[in-house]
């Protein structure tokens, strides 16, 4: 399954914007409002949990500076990827999507679908005031 998030576009340079998004403990000031548990356990993992869903535990996989970081289940049954994509489009402008992979099946995709589009816009749109 991937799904992507709309495009939003930063009054932040690439270096800036991956910088904020390097450092997991500003991934709570990015979480929807449902937000119920954040917790950084590592430099580079956290956990986080929505009112009525599992906690998730998230961990940095991969950083290509200025314009891609990954982030990866660590633990869990689900094996996914939340990949930021960015992109300076002009100095001080910058592009960032963001990119939801993962292997499920039929029914458990038909469930998460719709929460992990939503989920992902609100990241994204939430960035807008936060980096």
């Amino acid at each position: 399954m991937k799904l992507e998030s709309p495009k939003v576009t930063l009054d932040k340079s690439a270096e800036e914007t991956f910088n904020f998004l390097s450092d997991v403990k500003n991934f709570e000031s990015l979480m929807p409002e449902n937000i119920s548990k954040f917790e950084v356990l590592e430099n580079d993992k956290f956990l986080f949990a929505l009112k009525g869903m599992p906690e998730i535990i998230l961990k940095k996989k991969e950083a290509v500076p200025n314009t891609k970081i990954v982030l990866g289940a660590a633990g869990g049954k689900l094996d996914f990827a939340l990949v930021a994509d960015i992109t300076e489009t002009e100095p001080n402008k910058t592009e960032v999507k963001l990119n939801f992979e993962g292997e499920f099946n039929a029914m458990m995709a038909m469930m998460i679908k719709g929460p992990i589009s939503k989920f992902i816009e609100t990241l994204v749109t939430n960035m807008k005031t936060e980096v």
